[in-house]
């Protein structure tokens, strides 16, 4: 089976997103809806947006309450139990001395060579190589930190699949790309998984108390380069984030007020996982900040921005355009600004106010959300009941390829959503998803077993096997062996010949102590029996099986022609168009149907 095996159409159309109706009189209405209003249509609608969507039996069981009642039940969590899901297992990675982790390889060496030491690691006293075990550290942690942080990625996964308060999680995703750091510069998981615990506990809470958490976060002051703002050289990242990404938007401040707030964060830091304020790194002097004037530090910065009338607008802006409908007026902007001020930035009742209103259901908001690849993803296996997420395909890889890896977005904005989602190439690649569930790759090759770098490793490997010493082993594959001093030194500048160390093997040798010490993922594949729906639904026409599949999955309706094809392509696949007399041998005619509908733009709706 090739894995381009989807209908022609499907890829070589263009993404459109219409709205199901123009105008329509609920449109920018936030007047709760009415109970006569409230059907399971509606609440599928909020589990979708709410959290990661739902099966038959939750949709069910949300319409049975009143509109007000559903909301805050996935809002406060009202008659919903407490969260029973296990805490991050952490494999034992990290090793005092680690922390603080030096910004390069050469800064890792030269600290050895002038302390003796780096990483909690001395340096040889005599022998050859005796900064080798430093920086064979330094690989290591590099390569477990990564390793690690895909495990919190998964952690999460699960989390974002199993919880019974999915807006929990669902608010930590729009803050992950929000409050954006990538493991890549920060280099500790630790960090990263605090954050993420953060957005967590704090994510539903009020405004201030989450900005002034990821303000004083470790992850985040790793990230914007907190440790070299200090009075007399402040560093402007911070302070420029802060007001451009993260409350008012571009356009409201100065230059001016970003080196008077960059002074007022001075002096923010860490050690450790914990926040640490020095008063001898932090400028204490006089400074104005958006018209006030004053002896600020960050807090009072903080306080001044979330007085603005522009933050307010430019936060519940954006919470609107993820939970509700990329199409904002600047009029409903401004009015959504102001009822998330009168709210007091209470985040979880700005949400209650949008989630109860008509405009959230109106016909513009419903099935007209490109979902983001996480959400695509988890919303797939919730829906096709799985008790945990996969480990083939990889969770990490497939979200990378769809455009949205956690805990490494692209830059500090985060990433993009809507129409970004969407291109030929990635649709396609969403299709691919869907064929690697239902018929799991036989080539699959775990990336935390089998990293990145792996064809560097077993060339290493396979040369030390042979014989060879390190510098041998270390040759840059394609140097034959007759190569001489200048050419291996101009070809790899990083196998180092001076006998202090080699990088080459570092980074080998890092890898593999990573993977001994990392704990593995598990590797099942979804477990699917499509055939036991269709039976115990007692369906038994191919178009009866098709509405049922996409009764399950889909937020936007069908066109009837586009339904007769795929019962007709079910019949094709099935050899008949008795479906109970198929039982034997419908599963892989099911899995082709799932394969083919799941592909269609329609499904990346939500």
């Amino acid at each position: 089976m090739g894995r381009a095996y989807v209908l022609l159409s499907v890829m070589v159309a263009a993404f459109v997103c219409t709205p199901a109706c123009a105008n329509s009189d609920w449109l920018e209405d936030l007047t709760p809806i009415d109970g006569a209003d409230w059907d399971a249509g509606l609440a599928a609608h909020l589990l979708e947006r709410a959290g990661f969507g739902g099966i038959e039996s939750e949709v069910a069981a949300l319409a049975r309450l009143s509109p007000r009642a559903a909301v805050r039940r996935l809002v406060y969590f009202e008659g919903v139990p407490p969260v029973s899901l296990p805490d991050f297992d952490h494999s034992g990675v990290f090793k005092a001395g680690l922390d603080p982790f030096p910004p390069s390889r050469p800064a890792t060496t030269a600290l050895a060579e002038t302390d003796g030491e780096a990483l909690g690691i001395r340096v040889k006293a005599s022998g050859n190589r005796p900064i080798q075990p430093v920086v064979n550290e330094f690989f290591y942690w590099l390569r477990a930190s990564r390793l690690e942080t895909d495990r919190v990625a998964y952690w999460w996964a699960n989390r974002m699949l199993m919880t019974p308060r999915p807006l929990q999680e669902k608010i930590a995703l729009f803050w992950h790309g929000h409050f954006a750091t990538n493991e890549d510069k920060v280099r500790d998981y630790r960090k990263m998984l605090g954050q993420l615990e953060l957005f967590q506990r704090e994510g539903l809470g009020d405004f201030r108390t989450l900005l002034i958490g990821a303000a004083q976060d470790p992850a985040m002051l790793v990230f914007l380069d907190a440790g070299v703002n200090v009075k007399g050289s402040p560093n402007e990242n911070f302070a420029r984030e802060i007001m451009e990404l993260f409350t008012m938007g571009v356009g409201h401040y100065s230059e001016a007020d970003i080196r008077e707030a960059a002074r007022a964060f001075t002096g923010w830091n860490h050690q450790g996982l914990e926040f640490h304020h020095s008063a001898e790194q932090h400028d204490d002097g006089t400074k104005t900040v958006l018209g006030e004037r004053g002896r600020f530090d960050g807090v009072d910065v903080i306080d001044i921005i979330l007085a603005q009338e522009a933050t307010a607008r430019f936060v519940a802006s954006k919470l609107y355009r993820y939970f509700v409908r990329e199409d904002l007026s600047e009029a409903f902007a401004r009015v959504l600004g102001k009822r998330f001020q009168d709210l007091d930035y209470g985040i979880a009742a700005y949400l209650e106010l949008i989630f109860s209103s008509r405009d959230f259901y109106a016909p513009e908001s419903i099935g007209t959300r490109i979902k983001g690849p996480v959400e695509l993803v988890v919303a797939t296996y919730r829906k096709l009941e799985q008790p945990s997420i996969p480990g083939v395909p990889d969770f990490n890889v497939t979200t990378q390829m769809l455009g949205q890896r956690l805990m490494h977005p692209p830059t500090v904005a985060g990433w993009s959503h809507g129409r970004s989602w969407i291109t030929p190439s990635l649709l396609f690649e969403r299709g691919n998803f869907v064929l690697d569930v239902v018929f799991p790759d036989i080539a699959f090759v775990p990336p935390d077993r089998y990293p990145s770098y792996g064809a560097q490793i077993v060339t290493v490997q396979s040369r030390l096997r042979d014989g060879m010493d390190i510098t041998q082993a270390t040759r840059p594959t394609g140097l034959g062996e007759a190569a001489t001093e200048g050419e291996m030194s101009a070809s790899n500048l990083l196998a180092d010949r001076d006998e202090n160390f080699n990088t080459r093997y570092g980074s080998y040798r890092g890898w593999q102590m990573a993977i001994e010490r990392v704990k593995p993922i598990s590797r099942h594949t979804a477990r699917l029996d499509l055939t036991s729906w269709v039976v115990q639904a007692e369906l038994t026409t191919p178009r009866e099986v098709v509405g049922y599949f996409v009764d399950r999955f889909f937020s936007v309706r069908l066109d009837d022609a586009l339904l007769e094809r795929l019962a007709d392509f079910l019949e094709d696949q099935l050899g008949t168009a008795d479906v109970q007399a198929a039982a034997t041998h419908m599963e892989e005619p099911l899995r082709l149907l799932l394969h083919v509908i799941l592909s269609r733009p329609e499904y990346q709706l939500g």
